[in-house]
């Protein structure tokens, strides 16, 4: 008779083929029951509903709701597959948060099909999906993007009422910089008729955007159609955040909006930069004296066990990996250890800024540096591979508990290549450094250690305006966390711009 330990190992390794076959979602006839049971007992398994589950990792809390946002496109698209097949379609505005890419894990996903009648599914975490049939609104010319059926995205652009750019507007500015040539619109609005009002939309979105041939030819194509357009602009914000962008990449080209449509929000919230400091060697000096206390509070915010006197014989030297196994093995004195040599390699960033070198070119080039840093104790120990100080992460990662899904591994360079192009562009040191901390974190373009980057990155940005090395300490954690996600998921910054604001001002 097999012993527990056997039949879970049998269990795990059946799991392990239905997860690379179907990206963390399985069905419960895809496992033996007592496969299931084990698994789901173990926690490996996590219920979505009935007959279905998501993977998941064993030691996440029950309420954890990691698992579940990782897996919710790849749920999704397995279970409206085997429900309707090809039958079906996501709604204009589901369709176009999918050709956006948009990171935000939605609350309701509505779907179309040909048959079925209406149901609501109500899923994990507060999350749902309305089906309902709707046979006639049920493209023929239907596309797939992340294994689900949507409207393509000039057809998703002519159906979008005004609603969608008065509440999505960053979603609509960038859907509308995807479509390049405007005759793509054009051959949906000629198609048939009642796209008047679109016509005339997306004209005015055009213009709006800084692209007054494409909303000419729009009104001039479809007055040659015999059509009368009235042209109106849907958009209710105050000016475009992307104008008209040649960036292609839709991940740049929202890192590029969140910026733009955030830095006045910053700018009312924060202080005003003291300006930079004459006395390099003292502001160095400062920053010194604020160490013990960034180590603790950064290693603690990220999960390791540290103290003061592990810190300072990390500092001292006091650490030798070579000759102690307990300092080998000791992943909190590594992270420590880390921690220290990335903090000097970030001092030496802040001489650069310090003598009037470009905040953004010093960072650009120096931030995988403070990487490496972060992790070679770790990499000497034969904890972490030497490649993974290689850059970018190879794979997908995501937020513990966050509705935010960082960005895929194949965005990340045009993201980050933006990143540090509008911190180099930008003259203001408080946007600098609120929303490079902020657009860090939130593409998360490393496996491990973002968040203690992110710290880096900022008081990088504060030293070029002369504001103090500034500690976001462990025992706001929570409030840290939530005015990130408060960003990343309702796109509110002041929130977070205020945080950062009130730590720096707070006495240590």
């Amino acid at each position: 008779m097999a012993k527990p330990n056997e039949k879970l190992a049998t269990a795990l390794r059946v799991l392990k083929k239905l997860q690379d076959k179907h990206s963390g979602v399985i069905e419960s006839s895809d496992l033996k029951e007592a496969h299931r049971v084990i698994l789901v007992d173990e926690g490996f398994l996590r219920p979505v509903m009935k007959g279905w589950y998501v993977c998941s990792n064993p030691s996440d809390n029950h309420g954890d709701s990691t698992a579940w946002y990782a897996s919710f496109w790849s749920f999704l698209s397995g279970y409206l597959d085997k429900r309707f097949g090809k039958r079906y379609c996501l709604n204009t505005e589901a369709s176009a948060l999918l050709h956006t890419h948009c990171t935000v894990i939605p609350r309701q996903i509505a779907v179309i099909t040909k048959e079925g009648g209406t149901s609501t599914l109500n899923l994990p975490h507060d999350t749902s999906v309305l089906i309902y049939t709707d046979e006639k609104n049920v493209p023929n010319n239907r596309i797939e993007v992340n294994g689900l059926q949507v409207i393509s995205l000039p057809e998703v652009l002519c159906r979008l009422g005004p609603q969608f750019f008065k509440y999505n507007p960053q979603e609509a500015e960038i859907a509308l910089n995807l479509v390049r040539d405007p005759g793509d619109l054009l051959t949906t609005l000629l198609a048939g008729d009642g796209m008047v009002s679109a016509a005339g939309r997306l004209a005015g979105a055009m213009r709006f955007m800084g692209r007054d041939k494409d909303a000419d030819r729009i009104i001039e194509t479809m007055k040659q159609a015999k059509y009368t357009v009235r042209e109106s602009n849907p958009f209710e914000i105050k000016a475009s955040t992307l104008g008209n962008s040649r960036e292609r990449s839709p991940y740049a080209m929202r890192i590029q909006s969140m910026w733009a449509g955030w830095r006045d929000d910053v700018l009312s919230v924060f202080p005003l930069a003291p300006g930079m400091p004459k006395q390099i060697e003292s502001y160095l000096s400062d920053v010194d004296e604020r160490y013990m206390a960034d180590a603790y509070n950064s290693l603690s915010i990220e999960g390791y066990q540290v103290s003061d006197e592990l810190i300072e014989r990390v500092a001292q030297g006091n650490w030798d990996p070579n000759v102690s196994e307990k300092d080998k093995s000791n992943k909190d004195a590594l992270a420590a250890r880390g921690y220290y040599q990335a903090f000097q390699s970030v001092k030496t960033s802040l001489t650069e800024i310090l003598s009037d070198n470009n905040p953004g070119e010093v960072a650009r080039s120096a931030h995988h540096r403070w990487y490496g840093e972060l992790f070679a104790p770790s990499v000497a120990a034969g904890i972490v591979e030497p490649h993974q100080l290689a850059g970018y992460r190879s794979g997908q990662v995501f937020i513990r508990n966050s509705m935010h899904t960082p960005l895929p591994r194949d965005a990340l360079a045009d993201a980050m290549e933006m990143l540090f192009n509008l911190i180099a562009q930008e003259p203001e040191p408080a946007v600098r450094a609120v929303l490079s901390h902020h657009l860090f974190v939130f593409i998360h373009p490393y496996m491990d250690g973002n968040g203690r980057i992110g710290r880096f990155l900022m008081n990088a940005m504060l030293a070029s305006g002369g504001y103090p090395w500034t500690v976001v300490r462990m025992k706001n954690r929570d409030s840290y966390m939530q005015a990130l996600e408060t960003a990343s998921v309702d796109g509110d910054i002041k929130p977070f711009a205020k945080f950062i604001a009130l730590e720096m001002q707070t006495e240590r």
